[in-house]
């Protein structure tokens, strides 16, 4: 035991706690929040105030590519990540890609409110006829890949036209004929096609056919539109399908297969028609040799399986 004289100190050692700064991140991505929540009620406030037209620019505008923005013009320069082929790849014309134009094509924003536009002058004209507005259940309108397509279609009540005749019924030839310059506000080229159901002539197709029957339907079409004053340089392709071309979802003997398509073509569909693609110069044909050869191989072929 120690001695009461000789008493050691009592050291108490206290922690000290020092708060660190945690800085001030959190206050600039709160600051960005804020701010992108404002520009999206911003938004949200501009298009519910907003008018049809309006909102119609504005989706035109961020649907412009950037190469169009940045260049002033309408397709100037080429748009593809690989440019292709040619003597200047930086612009479409040295591009060998139209190939397959069809599968590729797509109205723009400008092409798109054209041809809503078009739509609602002919509804609009339609409704202040009484005797058309009851035909306004027998069109169609949509957007494919040639352009706007509006469709004529039969029904039982209401054909189009004289059953087997390409005689045209007279609210068939008013409807037209009140269309006709409606077309002319655009100049898109206008493609014609006529479409009959499966019921076959008696003749089959060694005679008069469902084949000239939709080629003459569709011509007697053109001579009703071109009566009610269409421009005939518009008309491109006047072309009869006959009942090879089915709506979706019908029978063959359904009456609104017995139809009549008029097409307002997009551009560069119609410079493909004008214009049909061919094969390049140095495009590798068969092998004229391969081909003999191959042919009494697959002839053995046939021999065996028999």
């Amino acid at each position: 035991m120690s001695k009461g004289g000789d008493k050691r100190p009592i050291v108490i050692r206290r922690k000290k706690v020092v708060h660190a700064h945690h800085g001030g991140a959190w206050k600039i991505a709160l600051a960005d929040f804020m701010t992108a929540l404002m520009a999206l009620f911003l938004v949200m406030w501009i298009l519910s105030v907003s008018d049809e037209e309006t909102r119609r620019s504005v989706a035109e505008y961020f649907s412009t590519p950037l190469i169009t923005a940045v260049t002033g013009g309408e397709r100037s320069g080429s748009t593809r990540v690989i440019p292709g082929g040619g003597p200047d790849p930086a612009h479409i014309d040295g591009e060998r890609a139209r190939v397959d134009v069809l599968q590729h094509s797509r109205p723009s924003a400008q092409e798109r409110r054209f041809f809503n536009d078009l739509q609602e002058r002919i509804e609009r004209a339609i409704e202040q006829d009484p005797e058309l507005r009851q035909l306004r259940s027998q069109m169609r309108f949509d957007l494919t890949r040639e352009g706007l397509r509006i469709q004529l279609l039969d029904t039982a009540q209401r054909p189009m036209f004289e059953l087997g005749s390409d005689q045209v019924a007279p609210y068939m030839r008013n409807l037209l004929r009140t269309m006709a310059p409606l077309l002319n506000e655009l100049p898109n080229d206008l493609s014609i096609s006529g479409h009959t159901d499966g019921v076959p002539f008696a003749g089959g197709y060694r005679g008069y056919s469902n084949w000239e029957l939709s080629n003459d339907r569709a011509n007697a079409s053109r001579r009703e539109l071109v009566a009610g004053g269409l421009d005939p340089d518009q008309l491109l392709r006047v072309s009869g399908f006959a009942d090879r071309a089915m709506l979706p979802d019908t029978m063959p003997t359904d009456p609104i297969n017995r139809r009549i398509e008029l097409v307002v073509l997009l551009p560069e569909i119609a410079e493909a028609i004008r214009n049909p693609g061919v094969m390049e110069p140095d495009s590798p044909l068969p092998d004229d040799d391969a081909s003999e050869e191959a042919l009494p191989q697959r002839m053995e072929q046939g021999d065996d399986n028999e």
